[in-house]
């Protein structure tokens, strides 16, 4: 029997009960096809690719302009915190309009909707003659950024199963940094206009890939597109498996609750709790500081007496990222979330694990909204911060926001001791019942 990471030995507090057709069910994971499945989750995880190589935009592209012959460009320290934060601000408008969009169009079409602020904004920034272009740019962005953040992750766990899911879920951050990544190396040789440019690639081809790839299942059968969902799970599954057991899992799942939210259903247990982890640990994971370290690492750097040029530690730290949410990917379905959330750093822990359990824990009438909620709320938590971070740093040094974000990562270790579940091997449907029994659980 599966025992909890932390907390009390007895049975009592186990997140989960051994189900009697466990090994049934690991025998269906291991007869998958999943080549299908891995093509569906790289083509939506480059609007997290896009989206990581736009947060950081600005870091090589602050120091640039702020040394501009070009006075319509050149700009002050109030101007670059304003340039650095307010994608911040459309990311949070994103996740607003993915609390419609994500149920109303779905949520392929929604990531696919995403492309088109994010080709604007782009074009925008590279062909900018004046700081108001460079704003509309970073918001186009942003906004294509937090409408992905919202959708992604809901769309990579759907599609997904037990077997596969936590290192699945793990790929939209590894793309995020990897574009960062890339951002941070371009920005060693390119120019900033054609850094811009560059940025358009990646929106292009998740919008021809996508064209090709079926929607989620259970989004499909809350629709009432039952013979649609079949073919997108026989799609996913492959057609010689036993998918139609996986497909009435998911039906008898679906059945069990209506189509639409209503709010007085707000005060279940079932939909509120789930509901105040996901928002929560989106709210905490912003408040250890994660993104306006990104976004003015170059900055930070620069006013630190450090060895290398500013340009090549922040290439340094995006390759210590990659290779830290790789080892995420690969150990997070052996060693389960809720361990690595107490032992490693950001990008092994808070940063894709926090975006997988949003996925994993929210209930399926309730995901769309809720996904979009979490974002906004991260995302306007980022732009606190972000706007913020320059002015304290100016006024009482570089050490007194770092020892805030110090103290907030003590704070989540208690939150992740007393209110994270552990859904490892676990189905959709198992976690969602869980939330439904009513059991002793993780949150009273």
């Amino acid at each position: 029997m599966e025992q909890p990471l932390l907390g009390s030995e007895t049975p009592d507090y186990e997140t989960f009960p051994e189900r009697p057709d466990q090994q049934q069910e690991q025998n269906y994971i291991r007869t998958l096809k999943n080549k299908r499945l891995f093509l569906a989750t790289f083509a939506a995880v480059l609007g997290n690719f896009s989206f990581g190589y736009a947060l950081v935009y600005t870091s090589p592209v602050i120091p640039a302009l702020e040394r501009s012959p070009n006075p319509a460009l050149r700009m002050t320290k109030t101007e670059s915190s304003w340039f650095g934060s307010v994608f911040t601000l459309g990311a949070a408008a994103g996740g607003l309009s993915a609390m419609v969009l994500n149920d109303l169009l779905g949520r392929k079409l929604s990531i696919m909707f995403s492309a088109v602020p994010s080709a604007i904004g782009y074009a925008l920034m590279a062909g900018a003659q004046g700081l108001w272009m460079l704003l509309l740019g970073r918001i186009l962005t942003g906004f294509a950024g937090g409408l992905t953040a919202a959708c992604i992750p809901v769309y990579v766990s759907e599609i997904s199963h037990p077997g596969v899911r936590g290192a699945l879920g793990a790929t939209p951050q590894i793309m995020a940094v990897f574009g960062s990544l890339l951002l941070y190396a371009l920005g060693l040789k390119m120019p900033w206009r054609w850094l811009a440019v560059a940025g358009e690639v990646p929106v292009f081809v998740m919008m021809v890939l996508l064209c090709f790839m079926p929607n989620s299942p259970r989004f499909l059968l809350s629709q009432g597109k039952e013979e649609e969902a079949l073919k997108a799970l026989a799609w996913l599954r492959g057609n010689d498996t036993d998918f139609q057991r996986e497909f009435q899992q998911i039906q008898n799942s679906v059945q069990k609750q209506s189509s639409r939210l209503s709010w007085t259903e707000l005060r279940d247990p079932f939909i509120y709790k789930p509901i105040a982890i996901a928002v929560l640990m989106r709210f905490l994971q912003q408040l250890t500081g994660v993104t306006p370290i990104l976004v003015y690492l170059q900055s930070i750097f620069h006013s630190t007496a450090v060895l290398l040029p500013p340009e090549e530690d922040a290439a340094i730290v995006g390759a210590m990222r990659l290779v830290s949410v790789l080892i995420a990917a690969v150990t997070m379905d052996r060693a389960g979330r809720k361990i690595l959330l107490f032992v490693s750093g950001y990008a092994m822990g808070w940063g894709p694990i926090t975006w997988l359990l949003m996925s994993e824990i929210l209930p399926l009438k309730a995901r769309g909204v809720a996904s979009g909620l979490c974002v906004l709320v991260s995302w306007l938590t980022a732009f606190v911060l972000t706007k913020s971070f320059l002015l304290v740093e100016n006024a009482f040094g570089l050490q007194v926001p770092f020892y805030f974000f110090a103290a907030v990562c003590l704070v989540n270790l208690v939150f992740t001791a007393c209110c994270v579940p552990e859904t490892r091997r676990r189905t959709l449907e198992q976690i969602e019942s869980f939330f439904r029994t009513g059991r002793r659980s993780f949150l009273r």
